[in-house]
């Protein structure tokens, strides 16, 4: 019956898509479904710094679950598909800060738990937007409503010792009578690597504490146990360094606002400290302001916040109660004393966090030539 067809009695049929017109929309629908998969489900990301190690290797090549966590919504909508803050090869910048939307994450399979590895946003880098600032990949040491403590490295949280997840590493001097390969061998065939030098093996310094000679190196305790028990090494210690921590920075590498009452922690003995949670309502006094202080200028979008005489100030005058809008977490690398995390910069708020790391699906040595280069007994291996 004629009145099913558009077409004309007797006309031509349409000309077939060209070839060119064929390619364009592959790709379309390719970028869009790409695009699509890389929010809503997973997304790869490489590990670019000595951090996490040794749980995660320089050169590891993660898949990050978003479906975990639930996936968010775009807040800087004006952007480049598949770029994150630049342009591949030009180097300018991909988006558009002109629209700036709220966010809204969907049901995930789960909430953000201790031990978890976790990629999120730089929570101090004010220069972009929150969904656009550089991923940093930390694992989460205590959730919202704990309290953290750390003595002598070992991390409490409620008052009890937290299991220790993956292999955290700690630095050490390693004094040896004078420099020889069967150290280097070791320090090789143990994993103990130093990214700063050309064949990844640390180089020969002095203790400026002893005198002595030999090797800062970071490794696991496992590692830490061997050495001790080689008959080339003098002394085994454990070097901690020193620096000015949050919450007595209160404002990391945005402000100079200090806390009032200056606490003094260090990277191995720290604490207590509470973990801000979501409709807890604080009373501010010069003694915890330094602590808040972030969350209330920044992170839940406030107006008419300043600082002044070691307080928070709203609108010139000093706000006393708050109520906390979202949770917040307590990021830790596992490479404790080689990591700029929580301990430096405070808390990490819940609205940018990205994903969980599931598992490394490629590694590649950056000290290694080209025949060993992979990391074969990496390949497909959980994070943990």
């Amino acid at each position: 019956m004629a009145f099913f067809s558009r077409r004309r009695p007797g006309a031509a049929p349409a000309p077939a898509p060209s070839q060119a017109r064929e390619w364009l929309n592959s790709l379309l629908f390719a970028v869009v479904a790409a695009t699509l998969l890389r929010w809503s489900a997973v997304e790869a990301y490489v590990i670019p710094s000595e951090s996490m190690e040794h749980s995660l290797l320089v050169g590891d090549y993660l898949f990050v679950s978003k479906l975990h966590y639930g996936p968010q919504t775009p807040q800087t909508p004006l952007q480049v598909p598949l770029t994150h803050q630049t342009l591949p090869l030009l180097g300018l910048k991909s988006y558009s800060d002109l629209i700036q939307l709220p966010t809204y994450r969907f049901p995930g399979f789960s909430s953000v738990q201790r031990n978890d590895v976790v990629v999120f946003h730089v929570p101090h880098e004010q220069q972009r937007p929150a969904d656009l600032r550089t991923f940093l990949i930390k694992r989460c040491v205590a959730i919202a409503g704990d309290t953290l403590a750390i003595r002598q490295g070992q991390v409490f949280v409620n008052g009890r010792p937290e299991p220790i997840a993956g292999q955290p590493q700690t630095t050490y001097f390693l004094a040896v009578p004078q420099p020889n390969d069967e150290v280097r061998q070791a320090l090789h065939d143990e994993g103990v690597v130093d990214y700063t030098q050309p064949d990844g093996i640390p180089a020969m310094g002095t203790n400026p504490e002893t005198g002595q000679l030999g090797y800062f190196i970071s490794c696991p305790a496992s590692v830490a146990a061997y050495f001790k028990k080689q008959p080339y090494v003098q002394s085994l210690t454990v070097v901690t360094p020193t620096a000015e921590l949050f919450p007595d920075v209160a404002d990391f590498d945005v402000s100079g606002a200090r806390s009032a009452v200056p606490r003094k922690w260090q990277l191995d003995d720290y604490g207590p400290l509470p973990v801000p949670k979501k409709g807890q309502t604080i009373a501010l006094t010069p003694a915890n302001a330094a602590i808040y202080y972030k969350i209330v200028s920044q992170y839940e979008h406030n107006q008419g916040i300043s600082w002044k005489d070691g307080m928070i100030q709203q609108n010139g005058r000093p706000l006393t109660r708050y109520t906390i809008k979202q949770n917040y977490y307590w990021m830790m690398g596992d490479n404790r004393h080689n990591s700029e995390d929580s301990r430096f910069w405070g808390f990490v708020p819940e609205d940018h966090v990205v994903g969980k790391a599931v598992f490394v699906w490629l590694s590649l040595d950056p000290h290694a030539d080209f025949w060993h280069r992979v990391r074969w007994s990496r390949l497909l291996r959980p994070v943990s």
